[in-house]
């Protein structure tokens, strides 16, 4: 079976979530990923947890399928010449090391692409490689506080709040996947490689999207509008009689269809509410009547109706029902791997189809160092005994 990224090797020397999603990303496509670990400790996330099964953090093995794990000590001379050798035969190396840190080790890009000019190399920091702020650390929840998602997330009278995923993380992963696939391409044009700067923050800000646009362009500070919409209206969450959904009107044609499901043709020809914009101007007044009238039935009720009128709609799912969704299943998004220690491994799979070069799930989260004597015999030409030596004096 052919994939998008055969034949191309990819080197992480990332860890957490941002880089090894990535990466996880660039293997799901066929790329051979080799994951570096530290000895005897290995990614973070090893220790994030509960929960915990077969004595692996389901955490990590979230964003860390589809790669060979070994494990490497960057502080020993015969280690790094590992890194150097890898880096040799790499295509793209990504790492996300303190500002400098791998320079200082004689590891950085400088360094490694004098060994490899085609070398494509992705840094990913909280802040970016230069600037006042690049030596600072940098997680997920700082990034989306500092870069404005929290000030518009949540009700409008209460506090701050992060979404419920590590969205930089994984956007930030995303976009550099992205960056990556774009210098590959012009590594196949030019043969020349180069270093793409990610920052968590810079993706934070780039996530605003539209509600970025909209101060940029007046001046006006964006409103936290809970589970509403700024622009749109309605566009947000309904309490049915038995839970929660969502209903969304893009358009005024949707709100008389809407308007006419819910028996109350006349809201349609309100000045108050016969435009978007008047809509948006009078949600106060608009939202409280709507609540009450789907209140009278339950949602799946009104879900079936809305839906065969072309109104987008949807239930608020628990997670449980999320895997059980008809259309999950049809696009078989839960996949299922052999693990050592867990037996068959369940997680959610990747969520693009291609028609001729599919992306797929090959291999498990690797145990730490699971593949070292592998990648050190056969990537790079140590013996058995070389191999066990070095195991003894700690260097893997």
């Amino acid at each position: 079976m052919r994939h998008p990224l055969d034949g191309i090797r990819v080197l992480d020397l990332s860890r957490v979530l941002a880089g090894p999603y990535c990466t996880m990303m660039l293997g799901d496509l066929g790329a051979e990923v080799i994951k570096v670990e530290q000895p005897g400790r290995g990614d973070d996330t090893r220790h994030w947890g509960p929960p915990w099964v077969g004595g692996e953090s389901a955490y990590y093995m979230a964003c860390n399928r589809n790669k060979k794990g070994i494990t490497v000590n960057l502080k020993d001379e015969r280690g790094k010449e590992i890194i150097r050798e890898l880096a040799r035969q790499s295509d793209v190396v990504v790492e996300n090391f303190k500002v400098g840190a791998l320079d200082r080790m004689g590891l950085g890009y400088e360094a490694l692409s004098a060994l490899n000019p085609g070398l494509v190399w992705c840094s990913i920091t909280g802040y970016g490689q230069d600037g006042s702020y690049a030596d600072r650390a940098g997680y997920d929840v700082i990034a989306q506080g500092e870069g404005g998602i929290m000030s518009v997330t949540g009700e409008p009278d209460g506090e701050p709040m992060k979404v419920g995923i590590a969205i930089v993380d994984i956007t930030t992963g995303m976009f550099a996947c992205n960056a990556i696939l774009a210098a590959l391409r012009v590594r196949d044009q030019t043969g020349k490689g180069q270093k793409i700067d990610m920052a968590l923050l810079a993706s934070a800000v780039a996530w605003l999207a539209n509600v970025g646009s909209a101060y940029l362009v007046t001046g006006e500070l964006p409103k936290r509008y809970g589970n509403a919409h700024a622009n749109l209206v309605p566009y947000q969450t309904f309490k049915a009689r038995d839970r929660w959904m969502t209903v969304g009107v893009g358009n005024d044609r949707q709100f008389q269809i809407l308007c006419r499901i819910l028996g109350m043709e006349h809201l349609a020809t309100d000045e108050r509410f016969a435009t978007n914009p008047a809509r948006v101007a009078n949600r106060d007044e608009l939202i409280p009547i709507l609540q009450e009238a789907f209140a009278t039935r339950d949602a799946d009720d009104w879900l079936e109706e809305l839906s065969a009128a072309g109104i987008p709609c949807g239930p608020i799912n628990t997670v449980d029902r999320v895997f059980a969704h008809p259309q999950i299943q049809h696009r078989k998004m839960v996949v299922e791997v052999p693990h050592p220690t867990i037996g068959t491994l369940r997680m959610a799979g990747p969520p693009y189809i291609f028609s001729e070069t599919p992306a797929t799930v090959r291999s498990h989260p690797p145990l730490l160092g699971e593949h070292t004597d592998l990648v050190l015999r056969e990537r790079l030409g140590y013996t058995d005994e070389q191999i066990a030596q070095l195991r003894a004096e700690g260097v893997v």
